[in-house]
């Protein structure tokens, strides 16, 4: 069996974007807990909406509080999930464009290097409204029906 000349820089290539598939599995961690956290907001948005019909007049102003801070933190979390899948999506651009450039036998390094710096900066960003989502949920009161 006769290998071809660019098999070697194949091979060079998967083992440079070992690295990048691990970060596709933290990514995908984070997708996950995320969506937990989306899940568990929208649950209480449901519970509550459904209590404002039983509540007294002084109870409605501290349940609409919770339920506009509910919606921040949905928001903080679906825009966190969008920016861990662009950081995904960049992850498998610079996977392709590493083997694509192997096989084309051409430098794309810039590119590749501009694309792991993008993933890197989605990623950054999914992680600070990730913490602010957090801040939000830890620090508002929550209602407690009587």
């Amino acid at each position: 069996m006769t290998f071809e000349p660019h098999v070697p820089e194949i091979s060079a290539v998967i083992q440079l974007v070992v690295a990048p598939v691990f970060l596709l599995t933290a990514v995908g961690t984070i997708i996950a807990a995320l969506n937990i956290r989306l899940g568990r907001a929208v649950d209480r948005r449901r519970d509550l909406e459904g209590m404002l019909s039983h509540m007294s007049a002084a109870e409605l102003p501290s349940a609409r509080e919770e339920l506009q801070t509910i919606a921040r933190r949905m928001r903080d979390v679906y825009f966190s999930i969008l920016f861990a899948v662009i950081s995904a999506l960049f992850v498998c651009l610079l996977i392709s464009t590493a083997f694509l450039g192997a096989i084309v036998r051409t430098d794309l390094s810039y590119t590749i290097g501009g694309l792991f710096v993008s993933a890197m900066l989605a990623l950054v960003i999914c992680l600070l409204l990730f913490l602010r989502e957090i801040f939000l949920a830890v620090s508002t009161p929550r209602y407690i029906p009587r």
